[in-house]
């Protein structure tokens, strides 16, 4: 019997070391002794809050400009160029929309110029319906429901439906066209959608696009469990998402941002689970798949980061903290009132200690800071 408790002892004491002892060590050692070039990583000075990763390419941010010039002078031309530029590239059509969506909000009469001008043009309708849900909420802000003024309610009780219709009208331009399907599935839990209703699109969106991004993001927001959903329906459509994630995809992503929903996270002194860490494992290879230049992928190496050290799996979370670079302004590292670069700091220099990584003499990997 005597054996029996030294062995629970000797397992307890471990137990209480990893969740608690270590980490607290690891923090004192961050501060004192870390010397991130020592582990591959950029060094404290060069780290830059201001982004999570490395801003578009000049040539794109020069088409994204034109693009808003010509808007603000009233010539829709060329958003209508710029749209149909992607082709049926799906995911970087919806961002052009977006980018359009966020111009309308500015100032639309280049965006009733070109739904004058081309009422037939299921882009120009899609933009005017993703600008009518982006408006509706505008309206109704971020209060709670009981505390948000009647008229304002009305307001957006009344404009959430009339956006789906605009963007069921767009559907009906293009019937190959996803985005006004996304316009749909992300207005529906705003406007109260029953499962029964939210089916039809969700499956209108998924015949058309099966892997769209922004898509599946609004998709996860209407099975979490503070719209109409909860945890288990939520994790279970983002792990579907990390299985059918193709090659090259960073739909495996949404298994990150479902963590991020938990109403009940684990808490950081839980051990994971081994089938916690094998998820981390799938959505991390698949995710180095995905082509460096997509505008997902840093903010999802932050979450990876993050969930990794969470799952104290140190090694791999290092791992991603090199492919991070020097970027810190990701949303793991905002939250608080302290400093994303102290926050980031911490979380690397811990992943650095823990995970028995042998430390190194030679110079990191420069990760070139674009202004």
């Amino acid at each position: 019997m005597t054996i029996f408790f030294a062995v629970v002892l000797g397992a307890l004491l471990y137990v209480l070391h990893r969740l608690f002892l270590a980490p607290h060590r690891a923090a004192r050692w961050v501060r004192e002794h870390f010397v991130a070039a020592h582990y591959g990583l950029v060094p404290r000075e060069a780290l830059d809050r201001r982004r999570a990763g490395p801003p578009p390419a000049p040539h794109r941010l020069q088409e994204m400009q034109a693009v808003a010039d010509a808007a603000w002078e009233g010539d829709w031309r060329a958003a209508e160029a710029y749209v149909a530029a992607a082709g049926d590239d799906w995911d970087e059509r919806w961002s052009r929309i977006e980018l359009l969506q966020q111009l309308a909000g500015e100032d639309d009469a280049w965006l009733e110029a070109w739904r004058t001008a081309r009422p037939d043009n299921c882009d120009a309708a899609t933009v005017l319906a993703g600008r009518m849900v982006h408006k509706a909420w505008e309206i109704r802000g971020s209060e709670y429901a009981h505390e948000v003024p009647s008229e304002r309610m009305r307001q957006f009780r009344t404009l959430l439906p009339a956006a789906i219709a605009e963007a069921r009208r767009a559907a009906v331009l293009d019937p190959e066209n996803p985005s006004p399907w996304v316009v749909m599935v992300t207005a529906a839990r705003g406007a109260q959608y029953d499962h029964d209703q939210f089916q039809p699109l969700w499956d209108g969106l998924t015949a058309r696009a099966p892997y769209h991004y922004e898509g599946h993001g609004q998709a996860l927001q209407y099975w979490c469990a503070k719209w109409f959903g909860s945890d288990k329906s939520m994790m279970g459509f983002a792990e579907q998402a990390v299985r059918k994630a193709p090659q090259g995809s960073p739909l495996a992503g949404m298994y990150l941002h479902a963590l991020e929903e938990l109403v009940k996270p684990s808490a950081p002194s839980t051990l994971p689970t081994q089938a916690a860490k094998k998820r981390l494992e799938e959505v991390a290879a698949s995710l180095a798949e995905v082509g460096p230049d997509d505008q997902h992928l840093p903010a999802l190496r932050h979450l990876l980061a993050h969930h990794m050290m969470r799952a104290r799996m140190y090694a791999a979370a290092l791992e991603q903290f090199r492919l991070i670079g020097p970027w810190c302004g990701a949303a793991p590292w905002r939250r608080g009132d302290g400093s994303p670069e102290v926050a980031f700091e911490l979380a690397r220099g811990t992943a650095a200690k823990l995970s028995r990584v042998a430390p190194s003499a030679a110079p990191p990997v420069t990760h070139p800071i674009s202004h």
